[in-house]
């Protein structure tokens, strides 16, 4: 009695979407489905803009330094 069946959800599901209609219920789906892809979106930029940490700036140095180790070898 505490676990339900699958029955039960069907019907659950049955019930909502006479409440609710396909047309409301595939325009909320859709609406969630922009906003996490929003949400994502707004993560990636945010992790661009981020500080950098103390090993990521250790490693822009490294990598300078060579740089300009090769550029004045050149000349």
């Amino acid at each position: 009695m505490g676990s339900l069946s699958i029955w039960h959800w069907l019907i659950v599901l049955a019930i909502v979407i006479l409440i609710f209609g396909t047309k409301k219920l595939r325009n909320a789906g859709g609406d969630i489905g922009s906003a996490v892809k929003n949400f994502k979106q707004s993560m990636k930029e945010g992790e661009e803009n981020a500080p950098k940490t103390a090993e990521q700036l250790a490693q822009d140095n490294k990598t300078t330094s060579e740089s300009r180790e090769r550029e004045q070898s050149r000349n």
